[in-house]
């Protein structure tokens, strides 16, 4: 068992065009960033007391080889920030978005961490309840899983990034599609929508943006088949693992970029709403807990211990003995990274004091250079 059950899905029906340079997209102008043209603790602290392991390289690059029923990935890790890093810096570092980092130090100024503040890296992730092919993203978690295919008689593998998806009032659909088109340095073909509300607030739009540092679709893109709705970069690489699209998916340019070059068009593509996730590992149940999307109106608190209560009578562990107040504790937190919900097993203390403690390899002049998409 893996996850929960995903929302209902918005629908609407864009067509596809070619790849390449010659894309053009004609979309609905009332939804998403549409058209484009190819031209802390269970107690509620995180790091409590000094960790004093010694600092290791970090654990990057989110990519991973699955063994047969794999439901977890990755590992938790810690490190120390200088005085002048900030959580939109170290996050883009380490393969994580804005709000992996707040969620999982809520104690910590994300402006100001301090020089030597302990900042927890969730980087240890439950693969979503979908199946393993193609695109998964789920949107309560803010991450896009990647499922590439791989030779015949080679170990199946999970890509994992952070993602920026639709603000309040302008959700990212949830639901089953693929990728029609793709283009890159798009002209982004303003929906009117978009238009009429940055006209309301003093900022008008052209009815399009040409490729450069100025269009919010950075430098590639992947068309869905849910009319007016991308996978894109993005020229405000900040905004990425926070709700701030009109309903687009935004990724770090170098994300993007590495995804554009592999993923062909007709790949599946499954948006999943999942903020509570179950997962096995090495006989321990975690839970990965995200706070759910202010639209989502599903009642969760009277799921979650059925759900896994139901995890242990899967996996036949009746000499397990569920930490039920835990799952409550985990869930209202919501650090975003795997904590045990089994009686006598590591808890959030645990198991950030246990965390990989990784050096510092912040670098700005690198990100000076990784801007634009």
């Amino acid at each position: 068992m893996r996850g929960l059950t995903s929302a209902g899905n918005h629908s609407a029906g864009m067509g596809s065009s070619g790849a390449g340079l010659g894309v053009v997209c004609v979309v609905l102008s009332l939804v998403a960033c549409t058209g484009f043209d190819g031209a802390g603790m269970d107690d509620g602290s995180v790091v409590a007391g000094p960790i004093t392991t010694a600092e290791l390289p970090p654990m990057l690059g989110g990519r991973y080889t699955l063994d047969p029923g794999q439901d977890v990935v990755g590992e938790l890790q810690v490190m120390r920030a200088r005085y002048e890093d900030t959580f939109v810096d170290i996050a883009r570092t380490y393969g994580l978005g804005y709000g992996d980092l707040v969620a999982a130090n809520p104690e910590v100024d994300p402006w100001l961490p301090g020089a030597d503040t302990l900042v927890v890296l969730p980087t240890r992730y439950i693969l979503p309840q979908a199946p393993r092919e193609g695109l998964v993203l789920n949107i309560a978690a803010k991450r896009l899983f990647y499922y590439p295919e791989v030779a015949r008689g080679e170990p199946p593998v999970v890509e994992t990034y952070p993602i920026g998806i639709g603000r309040t009032g302008w959700a990212t659909p949830t639901g089953d599609t693929t990728v029609v088109a793709k283009a890159r340095d798009p002209i982004w073909y303003v929906p009117a929508s978009v238009r009429r509300e940055h006209l309301e607030d003093g900022d008008p739009l052209p009815k399009q943006v040409p490729p450069g540092p100025g269009n919010p679709l950075g430098r590639h893109v992947l068309a869905l088949g849910l009319p007016g709705y991308l996978i894109h970069g993005t020229n405000k690489p900040a905004g990425v693992g926070m709700r701030v699209s009109h309903g687009c998916v935004r990724l770090f340019p170098e994300d993007i970029e590495s995804l554009y070059a592999r993923v062909a068009i007709g790949t599946r593509v499954r948006i999943v709403n999942q903020p509570y996730l179950y997962g096995w590992h090495k006989g321990d149940l975690l839970l990965e807990a995200h706070r759910p999307l202010e639209e989502d109106q599903r009642d969760w608190p009277a799921t979650l211990l059925a759900q896994a209560r139901a995890a242990l009578v899967e996996q036949q562990g009746d000499y397990f003995i569920l930490a039920e107040d835990r799952i409550g504790a985990i869930a209202a937190a919501a650090h975003g990274f795997p904590v045990s919900v089994i009686s006598r097993r590591p808890d959030t203390r645990v198991a950030v004091r246990s965390a990989r403690r990784v050096v510092n390899i912040v670098a700005y002049d690198r990100m000076a250079d990784r801007t634009v998409d």
